[in-house]
Parts: C-alpha cells; structure tokens; sequence
C-alpha cells in the first residue's frame, strides 16, 4: 500500500479548510479510505491508501478528495490547455523503450512546499504505475533552461522542437544531476550513484534512450535528468517528459502530474509529439465513460436511491452522471483522466458508496435462509492440514507467483516437456506449461507455480541459519495452462511436503505418506519412477486407489547444492483430491 508524507497544514491551505484540525482531518480522511499511520520527525502526517488511488500520491491530490468529500467541488473537472508550442520529434528509439509524452507548464510557484510535494509525486509514481521506472519514467525540467530547434511557419506551426532519440553507450556526453563532471551515459551507469541504481534497467539496451535539445543531450531516461534543466524554486515554467514502454501508461502517469500542478495554479500548455506513423497532442486529458446500471447501484449499496440522488453522489465523487431512460435506467459516467483505478462500473458504485458514507449504510440480515460452512474441499484441507501437522511438519503458506528459474531450472525439469537440462528424463509431475504473467512487477514473480515443491526448497535455502531436522509442509495452490478449461487455466490444491536432516532418506517420507493416506482411508502404492529433481532408484510414483497423482523421492545433489542447503532433503507432492 502507498504511504505518503503530507503536511497537515499545507493541506489544509489547499482544501481552503483552515479550520480543521488534525483530528477532524484524520477523520475526514479516514471516510474516504485513507488512514493516518502516524507521523513523521517534522510532524508530517504519514498517510496510507489503496494501491490504485495512484491520484492520491501528492497534498494536491489528496486536497481534491477531500474538497469533492466536502462538497466544495463537483463533478468532473478538466484543466484547459493552451496551444502547442513544443514540440517531441521521435527518431530511431530503442526498441525497449519505444513511447514518449510530455506537457508544458507556465506559472508554476514552487516555493520549497510544493517543490518537495513535486519531487515525492515524482518518486512514488516512479515506484508504482512506473514499475520502478522500468515501465514509466519521469522527467522534469526548467523550460527556462532548453533552447528547443526552431519550427519554421512553413514545417507548421511555429515553435519549438526537441527530439527523443537512441544513442551509443559511449556517445555525447552531458553533466547529470548531482554532479559536476561530463560523462557518457555508459559513464553514468558506472560511476554515478543513481546511474548504479538504475543500471540492470539498460542491461539489454543496444543503445540507450536520450532527449535533446538545440544545445544537447539534457536527459537520459529512464536514469537521470540533467544538471542544466534541474528544476528550483525560482524555476516558472516547467517541461514534463515520460518516456516508457506503453503509451497509455506514461499518458496516465503525466496527468497526475498536470493536475498537481494546475491545483497550485499553473497553466498546462499542451505539447506535440511525432512519431515516424503518427502525431500525439499531449498531456492526453480524454474523459472516460462507464455504463452503470441503476439497478446495480442499489444492489450493491443494498439502499434505494433516487435518480438525482445518484448523480449528486457521483458527482461529490469527482464524477459526472447523466441518466439514460430505456428498458432500465442506467447512467453514462465520466471519469476524470487522472483516475486510473476505474476500470468497471463496480468501481464507480464503490465511489458513489463513498459519497453516501459507508458509516451510514444500515446493517441487515440478507434475504437468504442459510449460514456460512466450509465446502467440502476446504474441509479436506483443513483434514490434511491438521494431520500433517500432527505427523510433526510445520505448515507453511507460500507465495502462489514464482519465477521459471526457480520452478523449473533450478529443480532440473523444464517447462512442458518435463525433460531436465540435459535433456534426459521422461514427463515430470510440475512440468506442466506455466500461467505466465503479461506484465510482472518483478522479476521474480513472472509465472503461477506449476508445483509447489520449489517453494518448500527455497524456504529451505532460506532458512540454513536455522536448526535441523526441518519438517516442512504446505497445502497451496499450483496452476498451469490447459485450453481444455474455460479460463485457459487449469487450478488445483497440491500437498508438498520435505524432510531436511542428516539422514533424510526415501524411506522417511514414504512412512509421513503412508501415515497420511492411512488416515484418509486411501490405498498407496509407489511404484519406481524417474524424475529430473529427484536422485534415480530413490524416486517413485504416488499412486492412490489407482490413481498417479504425484512424486515422492530423494532430492537430486544438484538441487540440493543449488539451493546451499547442507544437508539431505527428500519429500513428495501429489494431488490433494486423491485424499478424498
């Protein structure tokens, strides 16, 4: 979840309710879902909000909520442009990192407030919808400072351009924030603090991004600005530019920045931006529409609201409603650009619930004569949960997201085939193909886990600082790729269990499984298998009531060593329904 240092007072000044204090505000932002988590060494409120309330990182943002909370504002608002002047001219990009937007801002007053407000939007929008600036990144300049190309009358409209382009590594060089030296950006990434941060974000680049203007290079996204266009408090008028891998995520991030600064009172001009196919006006301030049905509403809130009723909420919510007759009565909702969160018109009745006060709504018993039970699967679990604990192994809860290394390399199988590296082996149980995830927030969370024996390695490896015998086990979730299934995605419920001590052996697990089916009534047998994670003639299948639905073994010296655990591992994983 965000958090968010703000000001208490300066958000007062903003909401233009000097009035309040610190308790009413925490309220006030407590309504609409925003909570206090204490403060800061300079008595800055540290505030926490939905992840997807990305509108919210800034005092300016959050003095919006709360005007539209209090009534003060209404209804959909969208700040006026003026004309392009500037101009983004897009020539022989990387191909990583193929997208560009940009806005001008005149009239800005930064005193140290709202440059520090400016700085700390910039940063967390980087952490979030930015995925660390690997997806988006922002740059801010003083317009003052650029000399843009000169646009003659015959090009168009006069003005001015500067050009997004790729160069070499070791190309023209430039002096980088926070320091004093020219340097190329191979350079930066070297011998620059922020430029080692950032540098795995180029790794793959041939050739690495750059913005120029009539002077120079002044910015190498997606790492640092320039030392010439550094933004101060005497800085006026300002030139925003996001570079990143999608057109639409950069557009949304540059619109809550465009919104922060026009709540300080600054013009936002509008910038053109070409592409070799194509030409942009940015910042992109299109409203979007949502149909929403009335009757969804009231189903949702559970209250009876009237017509006008709905759309005064929708617009305390920062929206706007017009009511569509028909069949049914629905309304046509417009979204303001800066929220990106509105993805579904049970997100517009979630604001519309917000508007009413959810602390009004009255509680009452539903319509429907039955209580609450668990189903029969998670009563299974829960079976088998509580026997393994009482077989002496520790249950764990894993994350269900992991990453192909660690699910199929690192245990020597490969994905869909089930061979191991090498190329030998048959099928193996976790070999399945894998639900990969489009666009991942890390790294090592780019696919759902086929099998959940990886897991239980990995907490292993992470726990050889610890005592052993270790005696883990976890009932969880694994998943892969079937189009025989609705969704393209066949789910189950695996049980994977591991014995980590001097002398594990197959032996061992096969006892806590012959336990384990003894309890459910179940027939075991195990006949010898082979499987590339498991060491051969100490592997076999787990068959119940005639049914192959797992593994069970001594872990392969490779896996084992790859994982820097120092002593031997055996375990098993099969099918929780065959315990039915």
């Amino acid at each position: 979840m965000p958090v968010v240092d703000i000001d208490p007072d300066e958000l007062r000044t903003l909401t233009g309710h000097t009035e309040k204090s610190d308790d009413e505000l925490k309220d006030d932002l407590f309504g609409l879902g925003i909570e206090y988590e204490g403060e800061t060494d300079d008595g800055e409120f540290k505030l926490e909000f939905e992840a997807d309330r990305l509108d919210r990182l800034s005092v300016e943002g959050i003095a919006r909520s709360l005007r539209y909370h209090y009534g003060d504002t209404r209804g959909v608002y969208v700040p006026d442009t003026n004309s392009a002047e500037w101009t983004i001219n897009v020539e022989d990009v990387p191909d990583e990192r193929p997208c560009v937007t940009g806005a001008v801002v005149r009239g800005v007053d930064l005193d140290e407030d709202a440059l520090d407000s400016l700085i700390q939007l910039q940063e967390k929008l980087h952490a979030t919808m930015g995925r660390k600036r690997a997806k988006g990144a922002i740059g801010i300049h003083d317009l003052a400072m650029l000399k843009g190309e000169s646009i003659s009358e015959e090009d168009g409209p006069a003005g001015r351009s500067i050009t997004y382009t790729g160069i070499e590594p070791d190309g023209d060089t430039f002096v980088p924030l926070d320091d004093d030296a020219e340097r190329t950006p191979a350079e930066v990434l070297t011998e620059h603090p922020t430029g080692e941060q950032y540098a795995d974000l180029l790794e793959n680049y041939d050739r690495y991004p750059a913005i120029y203007d009539d002077i120079g290079m002044f910015s190498f996204p997606p790492v640092i600005n320039g030392r010439r266009t550094e933004v101060s408090t005497d800085s006026r008028e300002l030139f925003v530019e996001l570079t990143g891998t999608d057109q639409w995520t950069i557009d949304r991030m540059c619109a809550i920045i465009c919104y922060a600064l026009d709540a300080r009172g600054a013009t936002v001009e509008d910038v053109n931006v070409e592409y070799a196919d194509t030409e942009l006006v940015r910042p992109d301030f299109e409203v979007q529409t949502k149909q929403v049905p009335h009757e969804r509403v009231e189903t949702l809130l559970g209250i009876d609201l009237e017509p006008d009723e709905v759309v005064d909420l929708a617009e305390r919510a920062g929206l706007d409603a017009e009511p569509e007759g028909g069949d049914e009565l629905t309304y046509e909702v417009e979204i303001p650009p800066y929220r990106v969160d509105v993805l579904h018109p049970v997100d517009v009745v979630d604001d519309i619930g917000r508007a009413y006060g959810f602390n009004n709504l009255v509680p009452r018993y539903p319509d429907v004569g039955t209580i609450g039970g668990r189903t029969e699967t998670s009563r299974l679990e829960a079976a088998a949960r509580e026997t393994l604990v009482g077989l002496g192994f520790e249950d764990l809860l894993n994350f269900n997201m992991t990453n192909e290394v660690d699910n199929f390399e690192r245990m020597r199988i490969a994905p869909d085939t089930g061979q191991s590296p090498d190329g030998s082996g048959d099928t193996a149980v976790g070999a399945a193909e894998p639900a990969t995830i489009d666009e991942p927030y890390s790294e090592d969370f780019t696919i759902l886990r086929t099998w959940a024996l990886p897991s239980l390695v990995s907490v292993l490896e992470n726990n050889t600082h610890r005592s052993y015998p270790q005696d883990l086990a976890e009932i969880g979730f694994a998943a892969h790729v079937d189009d025989a299934t609705e969704t393209g995605v066949a789910e189950r419920r695996t049980v994977a269990a591991v014995l980590a001590r001097h002398d594990a052996s197959y032996e061992d697990a096969k006892a806590r499984l012959a336990a384990l089916c003894e309890e459910f009534h179940v027939d075991l047998e195990t006949p010898a298998t082979e499987h590339p994670s498991f060491i051969d003639g100490r592997a076999a299948s787990v068959v119940i009531d005639g049914e192959d639905v797992g593994v069970i073994g001594e872990v392969h010296p490779a896996v084992v060593v790859d994982h820097d655990v120092e002593v031997p591992v055996a375990g098993f994983e099969f099918a929780l329904d065959a315990l039915r």
